[in-house]
């Protein structure tokens, strides 16, 4: 279903909480020129850095490379765009997407690069840059326990992106660690109700 030149969100953070399995599919199928939004790019050997490794990616947007240097490699080489995003406007980027929302008002990045080409909002006398919402055709993402309908529970950080990214893109694959029959979850630990999820990956 992933497709060259679609744009894809991969939950995670340095691997934590990624889809580690499908990432490596992705690989193994050769998809390219993805536009990819993910909070990093891990290491040039793990999730979603074995992509870059490869090749398959042609715009990024996160919010650190630091851990790859093969990002930064194909960044500076013109090969890869790179945007770079605070986290938590991202993070607010990608929620206001699944929300519904025209975009959050943050002054985050005001006087930096971040600003550049962005509009910028007074609101009782402060100034905000305005962040428009950020959409996927697909979303992949992990999650530590999955019920037959998609309901999933993440354990410690391991939710890393993940919950704001299933509300926020067409297609939604989930790569979970554990499968339960439906019901096995309490209805207060469910973190991404099932609606949002297309498919399970066993």
């Amino acid at each position: 279903m992933i497709k060259d030149g679609m744009t894809v969100m991969v939950g995670g953070f340095l691997g934590v909480g990624s889809p580690i399995k499908l990432l490596d599919q992705l690989v193994e199928n050769g998809v390219k020129d993805l536009n990819v939004i993910a909070n990093d790019t891990a290491y040039p050997e793990v999730g979603l850095g074995k992509l870059i490794t490869n090749h398959q990616v042609k715009t990024l947007t996160a919010t650190h490379i630091g851990t790859n240097n093969n990002t930064i490699d194909q960044m500076n080489s013109g090969e890869l765009k790179v945007t770079l995003q605070p986290q938590g406007t991202l993070a607010e980027q990608i929620r206001a997407a699944g929300a519904g929302l025209g975009g959050i008002l943050t002054q985050t990045g005001l006087g930096t690069v971040v600003e550049n080409g962005k509009q910028k909002v007074t609101v009782d006398g402060k100034e905000y840059l305005l962040e428009k919402p950020v959409r996927a055709d697909v979303a992949i993402i992990g999650a530590n326990i999955c019920d037959e309908e998609g309901n999933l529970v993440y354990k410690g950080t391991s939710q890393n992106f993940c919950p704001m990214m299933a509300t926020a893109a067409d297609i939604v694959i989930v790569e979970p660690q554990e499968i339960v029959p439906t019901g096995s979850i309490a209805p207060e630990n469910v973190k991404t109700p099932g609606i949002f999820v297309d498919f399970i990956i066993k």
